[in-house]
């Protein structure tokens, strides 16, 4: 008995060292505890409003208690954002001014960005004032200091920010609940319990997807009502997750991906090449394992979410990748951010600005006289296109406005130079898609061509193994394309190969856009600049300088069971949509006992992949 006594109390606790994830046993015990209660809750008086009240209540009880096990004390500024959102939907229903509306709909936005920005880009923004002014400032957290003073102690580190887990994620669902209040898409939640709710509701609270307000609120009025089909979904939905986690994410990272990136220099091109690609499964495998636990728990308890990625690697473009991947964050974007820009209308000097901002700042950070004199060109371009041909100043600042959101979407992910380099590829990629589509084949052939014998003559000229690279990306795009354009375009063979091409190709693309990803992650932000940077290079120049070819047979054979697991995954990731449908119709449907032997047998094949440190989720960090 004192050692349940024991077991439970370490359940419920805070340990830094061992935040709760889904991975663990600890948390299935724990929500097993909880969904007894929950219920015994929906059970009784069924339809009742009092009741769906106080099932609410319970969950948002029980989400701060998940919160506290993933984030400790940070549970506290959950709750302040909570009961601002609240406070602020209620004054904006009930003001008869509209100019009073847009302001408090300001003054929370404005605040919830602050937030934001204190707690992820402290660092970052201390490190540009630092450069552009020669100073030495050190960040000093605060909200430590204060609490120090406070309560006449040191406990806290005053010389440390901490990043709370999943903030990006309940900061934007605070300002998605106050933009739709203030436009009247929704009204407020006039409870605090419900509201409360909305906001930490645990299945999704630190690592999406982004709830929108207008599709979740009007659920919580709803009763409980779970299907004997929708119980077998979450519970594949459960499955699925904590495969693509365990087997797919977690074992590629410790046993071939972790080991490359942490010292790319050790290892030949070839592998660092491998390591690119992999880690592409691997991030999508983890982030998506996430959301997919985090759908069936919800169904659960009968709340849907919306579906976070739809095969985002069988995009034929980068354009459609990113109308795929992350789906709850890029429709957040397009809404709150790259419509407001101007969308496709226009671009207003707000979307011109911040475009020279950001340039202008990496170039100055970064001190290098030629990423400066290319951002100063761009620019100088970008004026003189709108000055001297009014008649294209709506398509220039719709690229102005895609190429803003892209790198204000790789600053969201984090406080390094690198995703902002990250996002600005995605960005260039899409643009150029843009520009490609629109054009025939001539031009595409003639393009390639000038392309690679530029790149040709400067790689002869400069040493530089990102040239290398360049140049024979480009040459395999230009024969590519070729003989595909001399294949009969009329057979539906031809369009299959198309595809499979395209789909190719765009998977390489994101894949290099992800070095630089990769490369910021898992980092403090105070060292996350430099120390990114410096990864990032090294891999380019290994993937740059000359490869042996006759290892690579040697590495296949070290490295079988990483290069299989890869295989599968993405095997199965590229098999038909209506076929995955089916088997997870089919396994919804089957009878109850069938379905524990495979949860069973899953859980036993699931122990022979876990590692010895379970992996925290990747997008617990944005």
């Amino acid at each position: 008995m004192n050692d349940l006594f024991l077991y439970l109390r370490k359940l419920f606790s805070f340990n830094s060292d061992q935040p709760l994830l889904f991975s663990q046993i600890h948390f299935w015990v724990l929500f097993f505890i909880i969904y007894i209660f929950f219920a015994l809750i929906v059970s009784k008086h069924k339809g009742l409003k009092s009741r769906q009240t106080f099932r609410n209540a319970y969950l948002f009880f029980f989400s701060l208690i998940f919160y506290y096990k993933t984030s400790g004390l940070f549970v506290l500024l959950l709750i302040f954002s909570t009961l601002l959102g609240h406070r602020l939907g209620i004054d904006m229903d009930h003001s008869v001014s509209q100019n009073r509306r847009k302001t408090l709909m300001i003054t929370g936005v404005a605040i919830n960005l602050f937030v934001l920005c204190y707690f992820k880009y402290a660092y970052f923004f201390t490190d540009i004032y630092n450069s552009i002014f020669q100073t030495d400032i050190h960040v000093i957290n605060h909200l430590a200091l204060w609490s120090n003073t406070l309560f006449h102690t040191n406990h806290f580190d005053t010389s440390v920010i901490l990043l709370p887990v999943g903030i990006s994620f309940f900061t934007f669902q605070n300002i998605s609940y106050i933009v739709d209040v203030y436009k009247r898409k929704i009204p407020h939640v006039s409870n605090i319990l419900d509201f409360g709710f909305y906001t930490s509701f645990f299945p999704q609270l630190v690592a999406g997807p982004i709830l929108r307000a207008d599709q979740f609120i009007p659920q919580i009025y709803k009763p409980f009502y779970l299907s004997r089909r929708a119980f077998g979904m979450a519970v594949f939905w459960i499955c699925n997750g904590l495969i693509k986690k365990i087997i797919l994410s977690d074992y590629l990272a410790v046993s071939f991906v972790d080991r490359v990136f942490d010292n790319p220099s050790l290892y030949t091109p070839f592998e660092n090449f491998s390591a690119l690609m992999v880690y592409s499964l691997q991030v999508y495998a983890d982030f998506s394992g996430y959301t997919d636990i985090a759908i069936g728990v919800a169904m659960l308890m009968g709340f849907y979410l919306p579906i976070n990625f739809n095969s985002p690697y069988k995009a034929t473009n980068p354009t459609e990748f990113w109308r795929r991947w992350h789906m709850s964050l890029s429709r957040w974007l397009r809404d709150y951010l790259y419509i407001p820009l101007g969308g496709n209308r226009t671009a207003g000097w707000t979307s011109y600005i911040i475009l020279a901002a950001i340039l202008f700042i990496a170039a100055f950070r970064l001190h290098n006289l030629a990423f400066t004199i290319s951002v100063t060109t761009i620019l100088i371009i970008v004026l003189l296109l709108y000055f001297l041909l009014p008649s294209h100043r709506r398509s220039l600042g719709t690229n102005v406005n895609n190429m803003d959101t892209m790198l204000l979407g790789g600053l969201w992910h984090g406080a390094s130079f690198n995703f902002i380099t990250w996002g600005g590829l995605n960005g260039i990629g899409i643009l150029v898609n843009k520009w490609w589509r629109n054009k025939n084949w001539i031009t595409h052939i003639v393009t390639l061509a000038v392309t690679t014998i530029a790149l040709y003559i400067a790689k002869n000229n400069i040493q530089s193994s990102l040239l290398n690279m360049l140049h024979f990306i480009s040459l395999v795009c230009l024969v590519a394309f070729s003989l595909l354009h001399m294949l009969p375009q009329r057979f539906a063979i031809t369009k299959k190969v198309w595809m499979g091409w395209s789909v190719l190709l765009t998977f390489v693309f994101i894949s290099f856009t992800r070095l630089f990803f990769r490369s910021g992650s898992n980092l403090n932000p105070a060292e996350a600049n430099e120390v990114a940077w410096n990864t990032a290079s090294m891999m380019v120049d290994r993937i740059g300088s000359q490869w042996n070819f006759s290892h690579i047979p040697a590495i296949l054979d070290n490295y079988r069971s990483v290069f299989l697991v890869f295989l599968f995954g993405m095997i199965v990731h590229w098999l038909p949509t209506r076929f995955k449908r089916r088997y997870r119709i089919w396994f919804s449907k089957m009878p109850l006992w069938i379905m524990a032997l495979i949860c069973v047998l899953m859980v036993f094949i699931l122990y022979q992949f876990i590692t010895a440190d379970l992996q925290p989720f990747i997008y617990f960090q944005f």
